[in-house]
């Protein structure tokens, strides 16, 4: 079914995914003992864990995720210039006519690995590929 994704930030479509990484949470278990019963555990959810997010694209001259990573960076020890540094954003799961079929909320994102140009071989014949990696506070369905 998928063959290409599209991120959205700030409401627009900011760019076309060569790669994705999983979408992924994790809750631990905890054992529990009910009282009078040392020998069979309960199984209780805990914490649960949100797994970072990478995107990969194209190099292109959209300064979207560039300026968005670059946010972070300008942390001064307050509210008023650390603004905006989280963002929500949407997934798109495309079909091979690139319409979106599936899509994700991700809560409350920041840019935690940016590479802005990868390592580049001349010899090759390759695209190069800007890849954004996002920390999380969750995820829905659309």
């Amino acid at each position: 079914m998928a063959n290409e994704g599209k991120a959205g930030i700030d409401g627009n479509i900011v760019a076309g995914l060569n790669k994705l990484s999983g979408i992924k949470k994790t809750t631990e278990g905890i054992d529990w003992w009910e009282a009078g019963d040392n020998f069979n555990p309960r199984r209780l959810p805990g914490k649960t864990k949100y797994e970072a997010i990478t995107l990969e694209k194209g190099l292109t001259d959209d300064k979207v995720f560039e300026d968005w990573a670059n946010l972070i960076n300008k942390y001064k020890g307050n509210a008023i210039t650390f603004e905006n540094f989280r963002k929500n954003i949407q997934i798109h799961v495309c079909d091979l006519n690139g319409t979106p079929k599936i899509t994700f909320n991700i809560f409350d994102c920041w840019v935690s690995e940016f590479q802005a140009v990868p390592a580049m071989d001349v010899s090759q014949n390759a695209v190069a590929i800007q890849t954004i990696k996002l920390e999380h506070e969750g995820f829905e369905r659309a």
